[in-house]
């Protein structure tokens, strides 16, 4: 149930606010197996074994999660049929085959072989926090993200979801915090980072159980390395892996939470409605503070209200969104 990656994306109406008409456009579109000819299947299912429904709610949060098949057919194994079938036919009807009769058995290879291939299963499962107007992928890559995002588009056309745009690019803001030796309020700089050269074919330094405060650090950003990953830690309860690309990866929700969680009940229900409450809890938690601390949302996906007035002292501003447009900034 705990995230171990994250992709988020800006909501950008309130209409995904409707859990029954959620629920309804995705049961219209269930995850049904791969069969015969077919390359690969997805679809909708529940977010857990025990529950029935595509979509379940707790606190302003719906988690759904999509599954998907692909049949597995190595390149090799085509090409190691084929060759059979053409030293087959060379043999028997004494004649050379021909680049089209080639591809034309390769074709069929793949139809007689692809019913019996191997099967590889896997789940993105993401959540929408109505509340603060984000939607959290359980994924560090961006294909994968997209691919939920467009099938969300499908069920519930146009699905109101966008890449946040910040006003400070994430690279330059980690940068500034190693150069500073310090994270932004409510966050601890952890013992990992990646700083890159901006030339085209510039050098990559990897750190790894290393004080990220250290001369050596400030070092590399003085001959003009960017950072484009930083480790960090938030409030003592969530350590994470933050990229250029505004992603979170090798998240560990730390000890505190787990306990907290595991004292819900000992019903896997009960258990599993904990979990996510405390972990929708913390991550809306967490992205709030990093785009504040990322200069905040753009104009253009900020409501009137946060663009005007700043938040007080202590308390985050939650923007509303109204932008849709994709294109990042800093690409």
């Amino acid at each position: 149930m705990w995230f171990k990656q994250l992709s988020f994306y800006r909501l950008t109406s309130e209409s995904i606010h409707e859990t029954d008409k959620l629920a309804a456009a995705l049961e219209k579109s269930p995850f049904q197996h791969c069969g015969g000819l077919d390359w690969f299947g997805e679809g909708w299912v529940a977010p857990a074994s025990h529950l029935d429904s595509p979509v379940f709610t707790a606190r302003d949060c719906q988690l759904l999660s999509l599954k998907r098949e692909d049949k597995v057919l190595p390149a090799g194994v085509i090409r190691d049929f084929v060759e059979q079938k053409v030293q087959e036919i060379e043999e028997k009807e004494l004649r050379k085959v021909g680049r089209k009769e080639k591809l034309a058995l390769k074709e069929q290879v793949t139809d007689d072989l692809l019913p019996r291939a191997f099967v590889r299963t896997h789940r993105t499962t993401a959540y929408l926090d109505c509340r603060r107007g984000w939607m959290m992928v359980d994924s560090g890559t961006a294909s994968k993200a997209e691919s939920l995002v467009s099938k969300l588009r499908e069920a519930l056309p146009p699905f109101p979801a966008a890449l946040p745009r910040t006003k400070l690019a994430p690279h330059t803001a980690m940068t500034d915090w190693l150069a500073a030796g310090e994270a932004p309020y409510g966050f601890e700089l952890d013992a990992d980072c990646e700083l890159k050269d901006g030339s085209e074919n510039g050098a990559v330094i990897r750190c790894t159980r290393m004080d990220l405060t250290a001369d050596e650090i400030r070092q590399h950003i003085a001959t003009g390395k960017q950072v484009t990953r930083v480790g960090l830690i938030w409030q003592e309860k969530v350590r994470f892996m933050l990229t250029d690309t505004l992603q979170l990866k090798r998240i560990q929700f730390l000890d505190v939470l787990q306990e907290e969680a595991s004292q819900a009940g000992d019903d896997r229900e009960s258990l599993f409605e904990a979990t996510f409450t405390l972990m929708s809890e913390e991550l809306g938690e967490l992205v709030e503070a990093l785009i504040e601390a990322l200069g905040g949302l753009e104009d253009s996906q900020a409501s009137p209200e946060t663009v005007s007035t700043p938040a007080p002292t202590g308390q985050i501003a939650v923007p509303a969104a109204n932008g849709s447009d994709e294109k990042l900034p800093w690409d």
